[in-house]
C-alpha cells in the first residue's frame, strides 16, 4: 500500500517515512486503511511500537513518519542466530503481551501478527505495520467470507474469513513464538489454500520447540478460541520480568542491533525528485482496474486476501439502494453514525404507526415489513432483493421460515366497501425475487378483505391463522356492528379447517387482537390483548380452534411485546416481571422466580437447549432450567448493569447478545459468560438470521448486520 524511505529531519532525527503509492492515494477506501494504520500505531505508542512522529493521512499523498527502529525483523533474527534460546522466547513472548493488552486494552486487534512485523531491539520488540488492524469487531474494510492476513501466522476463524478477535492474536503470537523458538511456523510453508487449510484442521508442528514451552504454546494454538489464554494471563506464565529484555539476547543478536545503530548514521540523505503532475495519480478509465497482481504487490506484506480480487476485498462498492452503503455516516445526515456492521443499508423514514416494523428470516433472505413497505435483502451480503409499496399494513404478513405469506386486497377494493362479500379476503405467497404477491391461494367471501384490523396471525406447519373481520369498513378503528374470528386456512389448498369467534372489540379501539403468536405442538400459544388493556395468554387446539385455557399476564405490558411468546413442548415462559413458566397443557404456574429471587424484574426470555435466558435488570443474563426454575447460568464481568430488558437475547452458538446503551454485547455463554466483544450500533431491533450465521439490527433508517458466532 505504500514505500517506506529512511528519513531524517532538519534536526537531526532518523525516522522511517511511509507515503502512500500514489496510484492508490485517490481511493477512498485505502486512504481510510492508511489512516487507521496510523492511528493504530499511536495506540500502540512507542513502549511497544515505533511511535508516530507526524502524520498527514488527509494529505493529497497520504504519509507518517515514525521512530526508526534500531533492530532487525524478527524472521532476519532467526535467520542470523537461528532458533532463539528459550529464555529469549519468554522474554519476546512476554513483552508482546504486553503490546498486544495496550492494543486490546483500546479495543484493537492487531490481525497480522507476524515475525516481519516485529522488530527486535535492545529494549524489547517493537509492533509495527498496522495496516490491517482494526477495532476489535471492526471489518469495515474486509468482507465477510474472505481471509485477510498471512496464511502462516492466521488463527482458524481469521482463516475461515471470519471475525478475527483478540483471542486470534494470541493464537498469531504462539505461531510467531514457534518460529523463533523452532525456527518453522507452525503450520509449516506452502501455498495459500494448503495453509489456510491445515491452520483450520491441522494440528500445529511443535517440533524443536523447548520442552517447558510446548504446553503453554499448544493452549494458545487451540482452535477454539475461547480456551486460548489472554495475554496477561500468557505473559505471566512465560516469563517473570526479571533482568533487562538485552540481558536475554543471543550475543549475535546484540550484535547486530549495534551494527545497525551505528550504519544508521553513515548514510547520506538526499532529496527525492518530485513525482510527474499526472504521471501517477491520474484515476484509470472506467473498466481499467489494476490486475491482481498489481494490487497485491501494491498492498506488500501488509494483507493477503485470499479468494479475493482487487478493491472489492476492501470495501463495499454497491449502488445506494442496489447493495450495502458504506456504514460511515455521510455528511448530509441521511445515514446513521458509524457502526461495527457486516453490513449496512438504509431503508427510509420509518412510519408513523401503533405496530413497529417487522423482521422476518425467510431462507437466505431478511425481510422488512413497515408499513405499506416490503423489502427483501439477501442476509449475507446486504444486498436488496426487491423493494414494494404495495402492502396495506405491518400485521399482514407472516412467515414460516421458508415461505412469504400476506393479506391480499382485491383490486379496487375500498371503494364500497361495507358491503358483505363485496370484497373478498385474499391469502398469496410472496414472490420471494420480486417481492410481488403470486396468485391467491385463498379467497373468502364471508370476510370483508379491506378491513385495516384483519391480521395474519402467524404461519406453520402448512398451516396460515387469520384474524378477520365481517362489516363496514372505518378507519376510526373497531365498530361494534363488525364481527371478528380466527380461522386457520391449509396453505396448499387454500381450504378452511376451522373458524372460532373472538370477543367483541369496544368501539373505536384502534388495537390489534393478537400481539403475537406461535405454534408448539398441537397449541396454538398467542398473546391477545382484551379491551381493559391488559395481555392474556390464551391457548387453543390447532386442529379445531378450541380453547384450551386462558389466563392474564401480570406485568406484560402491550407495546412492549415484540416477538412471538417464549414456548417450548411442555411450557410458555414470560418475563416483564419475575420470570415464569406456564404448563402448555393447563395454563398453571410450573415455577416462577418471584421466590428464589424477589422483586427481579426480567425482560422478554429465550429458551434453548433446556435452558430459559432472559436479562435481568441490574445484573445482565441469566439463565434457568427449563423444567424446575433453577438458576444455571449467569452472566459474569460486570458488565451487565445495563442490560435492555425490553428485548429477548439473541442466542448464536458460544455468545448471547444484548444490548446495552448504544453497543450490542457479545456474551459467551457456551464458555464464561462474560461479555468478550461488542459493536456500535443504534438499533434497537434484533433477530438471529441462523443461515447467514449474521444478527440482523433494524434501526429507525437503516438495516445492519453483525456476526452471529
Amino acid at each position: 500500500m505504500g514505500t517506506v524511505y529512511l528519513a531524517r529531519s532538519a534536526g537531526g532525527r532518523t525516522v522511517a517515512l511511509k507515503t502512500m503509492h500514489a496510484r492508490i492515494a485517490s481511493d477512498p477506501a485505502f486512504r481510510t486503511r492508511f489512516r487507521l494504520e496510523t492511528d493504530a500505531a499511536r495506540v500502540v505508542g512507542e513502549r511497544y511500537g515505533a511511535g508516530i512522529v507526524d502524520a498527514d493521512p488527509r494529505a493529497e499523498t497520504p504519509w507518517f513518519a515514525s521512530e526508526y527502529v534500531l533492530g532487525p525483523p524478527l524472521d532476519e533474527a532467526v535467520e542470523l542466530c537461528g532458533p532463539l534460546p528459550e529464555a529469549s522466547v519468554r522474554a519476546l513472548g512476554a513483552a508482546l503481551c504486553g503490546a498486544l493488552g495496550q492494543l486490546h486494552g483500546s479495543d484493537v486487534v492487531h490481525r497480522d501478527l507476524k515475525p516481519s512485523n516485529v522488530l527486535v531491539t535492545a529494549y524489547g520488540p517493537k509492533v509495527i505495520d498496522f495496516g490491517i488492524a482494526r477495532a476489535a469487531g471492526d471489518e469495515r474494510l474486509t468482507r465477510i467470507g474472505v481471509a485477510v492476513g498471512t496464511p502462516a501466522f492466521m488463527s482458524p476463524e481469521q482463516a475461515g474469513g471470519q471475525k478475527h478477535s483478540t483471542a486470534g492474536d494470541v493464537f498469531a503470537l504462539a505461531g510467531l513464538l514457534v518460529f523463533a523458538a523452532a525456527g518453522h511456523p507452525p503450520f509449516g510453508h506452502g501455498q495459500a489454500a494448503d495453509l489456510l487449510y491445515r491452520v483450520q484442521y491441522g494440528e500445529p508442528d511443535l517440533s524443536g520447540v523447548p520442552a517447558g514451552l510446548v504446553p503453554v504454546l499448544a493452549q494458545c494454538l487451540d482452535k477454539n478460541p475461547f480456551r486460548r489464554p489472554t495475554t496477561a494471563r500468557l505473559g505471566a506464565e512465560l516469563h517473570d520480568g526479571s533482568g533487562e529484555f538485552a540481558d536475554h539476547l543471543p550475543a549475535a543478536l546484540l550484535a547486530d542491533i549495534a551494527r545497525r545503530a551505528t550504519e544508521v548514521w553513515q548514510l547520506t540523505p538526499h532529496r527525492l525528485p518530485a513525482p510527474p503532475e499526472e504521471a501517477e495519480t491520474a484515476v484509470p478509465p472506467a473498466g481499467a482496474r489494476p490486475s491482481r497482481r498489481r494490487l497485491l504487490i501494491g498492498g506488500g506484506a501488509a494483507a493477503l486476501a485470499v479468494a479475493g480480487g482487487g478493491a472489492g476485498a476492501w470495501a463495499w462498492r454497491g449502488r445506494a439502494g442496489a447493495g450495502p452503503r458504506a456504514t460511515a455516516g455521510g455528511g448530509d445526515g441521511s445515514a446513521p453514525a458509524k457502526t461495527d456492521s457486516v453490513w449496512q443499508i438504509q431503508v427510509g423514514d420509518p412510519p408513523d404507526d401503533t405496530v413497529p416494523a417487522q423482521l422476518h428470516a425467510v431462507g437466505g433472505l431478511v425481510t422488512l415489513v413497515a408499513g405499506k413497505g416490503l423489502g427483501g435483502v439477501t442476509a449475507r451480503t446486504g444486498r436488496i432483493q426487491f423493494a414494494s409499496d404495495q402492502m396495506e399494513n405491518t400485521w399482514q404478513v407472516a412467515t414460516d421460515g421458508h415461505r412469504l405469506i400476506r393479506l391480499v386486497q382485491a383490486d379496487g377494493a375500498g371503494n364500497n366497501a361495507g358491503k358483505p362479500g363485496g370484497f373478498p379476503l385474499l391469502l398469496a405467497s410472496v414472490d420471494l425475487v420480486t417481492g410481488e404477491a403470486e396468485e391467491p391461494f385463498a379467497q373468502y367471501t364471508d370476510f370483508n378483505g379491506v378491513l385495516p384490523q384483519n391480521q395474519l396471525v402467524c404461519t406453520a406447519d402448512g398451516v396460515a391463522y387469520v384474524a378477520a373481520g365481517r362489516g363496514e369498513f372505518s378507519l376510526q378503528g373497531f365498530l361494534a356492528s363488525q364481527s371478528w374470528s380466527l380461522f386457520a386456512v391449509d396453505i396448499s389448498s387454500g381450504r378452511r379447517l376451522w373458524t372460532a369467534p373472538l370477543p367483541a372489540r369496544r368501539q373505536g379501539s384502534a388495537r390489534l387482537y393478537f400481539l403475537g403468536a406461535v405454534v408448539a405442538g398441537h397449541r396454538l400459544v398467542t398473546l391477545q390483548e382484551g379491551n381493559d388493556g391488559a395481555v392474556r395468554a390464551v391457548v387453543r387446539d390447532t386442529r379445531t380452534g378450541t380453547v384450551r385455557w386462558e389466563r392474564p399476564l401480570d406485568g406484560v405490558v402491550p407495546d412492549r411485546v415484540r416477538r412471538p411468546p417464549a414456548v417450548d413442548e411442555d411450557h410458555l415462559y414470560v418475563g416483564s416481571g419475575p420470570l415464569r413458566a406456564l404448563r402448555l397443557g393447563d395454563g398453571k404456574v410450573a415455577w416462577d422466580t418471584t421466590s428464589t429471587h424477589p422483586g427481579a424484574v426480567y425482560g422478554p426470555p429465550v429458551v434453548r437447549d433446556d435452558i430459559v435466558y432472559a436479562a435481568q435488570r441490574g445484573h445482565g443474563l441469566v439463565g434457568f432450567s427449563d423444567d424446575r426454575g433453577i438458576l444455571m447460568w449467569k452472566e459474569e464481568g460486570g458488565q451487565g448493569a445495563g442490560a435492555d430488558i425490553t428485548a429477548a437475547p439473541v442466542i448464536g452458538p458460544r455468545y448471547m447478545y444484548n444490548k446495552r446503551g448504544s453497543r450490542l454485547w457479545a456474551i459467551a455463554w457456551s464458555s464464561t459468560g462474560a461479555p468478550v466483544r461488542s459493536f456500535r450500533t443504534t438499533a434497537d431491533r434484533f433477530l438471529a438470521h441462523e443461515e447467514s450465521g449474521l444478527v440482523i439490527a433494524l434501526g429507525g433508517r437503516f438495516l445492519a448486520a453483525f456476526p452471529l458466532q
